[in-house]
Parts: structure tokens; sequence; C-alpha cells
């Protein structure tokens, strides 16, 4: 395993989490579970973390979860800033520690003083929010995918790290496999996202293909984006068609190793975990976990995480997972 990779997270005191832990992780991560079982708080929490290397970056990480559960467009240089108070303030604590960090935050309001407290690896800071900075700042190789993939200025963003990486023609042909009607993808100055497809003389609006399309393009373009860092990809298989899933998942077990990108995604699909065994035995990657989340006979969320070894093993038993 790479250096930098999380092999294990504490999390108390956020949203469905108290006192949880989970350990044994992989470059890829597939994370299953029922519905509203906390599969995509626990991405949240992962990417809080690895974002927390200082007290700006931590707000803007915490920020940034709300804004995307609320699926608003968060931009540097143009916001509401009662709103963007508002949503960091709607996490009231925050506690979590990995192999790489070991932070936390907490809203104090008594006496009629509010105060954020926050700490990151043994260095404590209180800040009362009227002498606050709500400046964002975010790391450029740890992001957060929703199912609606990436925004317009998000992925105008990414399109040059590929660009820069001169891998422009693998992303066309991974769009072309995904529609062999699409011969292109451009951001062309200011414009939008946009495609070029057989018999048509101008690029359409990427917005015009589906959601599908731009899930999948904003997977490929944040892998490159990512280098050296992690993603974390919520709904992975969302308007992804079941017979696009085994491509899919050789792209980003490929590119993962590549470029060195820790994955953690959800699903709630029998046939995403099925293909997610398939390619990774195929390309014999056994840097790879599923895990499992759900509740003990004493209604306490717990974490079952499975080695290559015993994810092929539980399939081929006939077991299953829970919440299937």
């Amino acid at each position: 395993m790479d250096k930098h990779l999380l092999e294990y997270i504490e999390i108390k005191d956020f949203k469905c989490f108290k006192d949880f832990k989970a350990e044994g992780f992989k470059r890829v991560n597939l994370i299953c579970g029922k519905n509203n079982v906390g599969k995509t708080a626990f991405m949240e929490a992962g990417y809080i973390n690895m974002h927390s290397i200082n007290v700006l970056k931590m707000f803007s990480s915490i920020t940034d979860i709300k804004y995307r559960r609320e699926k608003l467009e968060l931009i540097n240089d143009v916001f509401d800033n009662k709103k963007v108070v508002k949503y960091f303030e709607n996490i009231k604590s925050y506690k979590s520690k990995t192999n790489e960090n070991d932070i936390s935050f907490e809203l104090i309001n008594e006496n009629g003083i509010k105060e954020y407290k926050f700490t990151s690896n043994s260095e404590e800071k209180i800040i009362n929010a009227n002498e606050f900075s709500y400046d964002l700042a975010r790391l450029i190789n740890v992001t957060f995918l929703d199912n609606l993939g990436l925004t317009n200025e998000e992925l105008k963003s990414f399109f040059i790290e590929v660009q820069k990486k001169d891998k422009e023609e693998t992303l066309y042909k991974y769009i072309n496999e995904f529609d062999e009607n699409i011969l292109n993808f451009k951001i062309l100055g200011g414009e939008k996202p946009s495609c070029k497809v057989i018999d048509r003389e101008e690029y359409q609006d990427l917005s015009e293909f589906g959601d599908g399309l731009k899930h999948y393009i904003s997977i490929i373009c944040a892998l490159y984006n990512c280098k050296d860092g992690y993603l974390f990809i919520d709904e992975i298989d969302n308007g992804i068609h079941y017979t696009q899933l085994d491509r899919i998942w050789e792209i980003i077990l490929t590119i993962s190793k590549e470029q060195s990108v820790q994955v953690f995604a959800t699903t709630h699909s029998k046939e995403c975990i099925e293909s997610y065994a398939r390619v990774s035995e195929k390309l014999e990657d056994e840097d790879i976990s599923l895990i499992e989340l759900g509740k003990d006979k004493d209604n306490i969320l717990k974490a079952i995480v499975m080695d290559n070894k015993r994810f092929y093993r539980e399939l081929e038993n006939g077991n299953g997972v829970r919440g299937w």
C-alpha cells in the first residue's frame, strides 16, 4: 500500500456515527449496506479528515459536504456569506482519527459568545465566530464526487489536469466506449463542457446526453486530478447502465493504480458489487476491499472490511452482502 493512503478511521459524534472504527482499507474500496445506514456520511467523514491539514481546509471541507447535500454549487469567489456560515454551523461537532490526521471541530455557544474550536494533530485553536475568516481553501487532490458528477466549473478545472498529463486521447477513447456515437469532448474557452457526435457539425452541451455520461466523465477526470490523493464517489453507478459497470471498474482500478489515488465509492447495487469483484479478479488487483456497513443486534453501527480473498470467497459461497 502506498504510504499516504488511509488504513483506518475512527469517527465520533458525527451524524449517525457515535463511536465508530473501521480498518483494513485498500487502494480501492467499495462501500455497501442498506439505504440510510450511513454510507455517504462515512465518506464525508473521510473526506473531511483528509482535507483537514489546517483550520481553513477543515472549514472548507465541512461546508463543502453540506453544499453538496443540498445540491448547491459552491464557488470560491462568489457565494452568500450568511448561507456559508449557516451550512458550516449545521455540523455542531466532528471528530475523527486516521493514520494521517487526528482532528476535531466543536461549535461552542455560551453566554452569548459563539466560538469555533478546531483541533488538528494536537494543535488547538479557539476562534471567535466574529473574527473567523470564511475563505474557502480546498485541497486539489482530495475530491468528493456526488451522484450528479462534477459541476461545470469543476469539470473545466479537472479537464486541465487531463490535458497536462497528455491523457486527452485516453479520455476520448473511454467516452467512445461508453457511447460509440460520441467522437470527442471539449471545453472551448468559457463554454460549457460539450461533446461532438457522428453526423453533427457542432458540439452539443454535455447536459443533453444525460446524467450517466457526465458522471462517467467526471469520474475519469477526477481520477487524473487526484494524483497522490483521495477520491470519494457517492453512488458510483448512478445513471450508468449495468452493461457499462465492468468498463467503469476497469478504468477506476487502472487509473487509480497509475496515479496513486485511493478511491472510496458507495453502491446499493448487487450488479455493481459483482462487477467490482469480477473485474478486480480479472485484473489480478489485490489492493481492493469491500466495506459492509450495518447495525448489530444492539443497533450499533459497525463495519466489516473484507480484503479481496474474503470478498471473493463470500460471493463464491453465495453468502451475498447484507442489504441486497
